[in-house]
């Protein structure tokens, strides 16, 4: 989902979305994959780059065009050659899910804003 106003805030907004989406859906294939021999989980680091863009003085959705880096974990590899924690990743979609209703909170009252000084 690809969303952004037009205003720095907006962007920033729409940026983290996106990430935090990215990072679901990372999070939901370690989780299908938990009995995946030799599967490896992986994680998301888009807060970095967001971070960086936004102390740069990025002021619209061209400047923040992210870079989210993909790494495999480090959690430890059990005897079939997969290290995907349930628990851990479990903890983690709880985590994102509460970070994007968040954002999508803090979306939509940027909206109401909005529409609240382009009223007559």
């Amino acid at each position: 989902m690809s969303f952004h106003l037009s205003d720095p805030v907006g962007a920033v907004l729409g940026s983290a979305l996106d990430g935090i989406a990215l990072r679901q859906r990372v999070i939901a294939d370690n989780i299908a994959n938990v009995d995946t021999p030799h599967y490896r989980a992986s994680s998301v680091d888009f807060e970095t780059s967001l971070r960086a863009a936004i102390g740069s003085g990025a002021t619209g959705p061209s400047d923040l065009a992210l870079t989210p880096t993909l790494t495999a974990t480090d959690t430890p590899v059990g005897a079939n050659g997969n290290n995907v924690d349930l628990r851990k990743e479990t903890l983690a979609a709880v985590q994102s899910q509460f970070q994007y209703q968040m954002v999508t909170r803090a979306t939509s009252d940027r909206f109401d804003l909005i529409r609240t000084v382009a009223a007559p």
